[in-house]
C-alpha cells in the first residue's frame, strides 16, 4: 500500500486518537523521539560500523527502527501544526538554491 506523507500523517492521528487514546505532550514525543533516534544509530553502528551486535540488538530490525523514528516525528508535526509534505518541498526548494553547487564543488567529495 503505497501512501502519501500527508496520507501518513492523517493515519497516525487517526490512530492516536482511538487506539493510543491521545497524543503524548510534545516535550514527551521529543524525548520518545531521542529515544528512537538511539536506537536507530544503535542498529546503524552495529551494522555498518565496527561494533559487534549485542545479543539483544540480532533481532531488531533497521527498517522498523526508522519507521519508529518516523511515527514520532509524525505525532510532532500532528502537535504542532506542521504539514510535512509542505515543509519537505520547502527544504527541496532550498536545497536546491543554496546546495545547487556546493557539492559539486567540494573536493571531498570527488574520487
Amino acid at each position: 500500500m503505497d501512501i502519501t506523507i500527508k496520507q501518513a500523517q492523517q493515519q497516525v492521528d487517526e490512530w492516536i486518537r482511538t487506539v493510543g487514546v491521545r497524543y503524548f505532550n510534545e516535550l514527551t514525543n521529543l524525548g520518545i523521539l531521542m529515544e528512537e533516534t538511539g536506537e536507530l544509530a544503535r542498529i546503524m553502528v552495529r551494522k555498518y560500523g565496527e561494533q559487534s551486535f549485542k545479543e539483544s540488538d540480532k533481532q531488531k530490525e533497521l527498517a522498523n527502527e526508522m519507521a519508529d523514528v518516523l511515527w514520532v516525528l509524525m505525532c510532532l508535526a500532528n502537535q504542532t501544526g506542521v504539514d510535512l509534505t509542505d515543509a519537505l518541498k520547502k527544504n527541496f526548494e532550498k536545497k536546491n538554491i543554496r546546495d545547487a553547487h556546493r557539492h559539486k564543488d567540494n573536493e571531498k567529495l570527488k574520487d
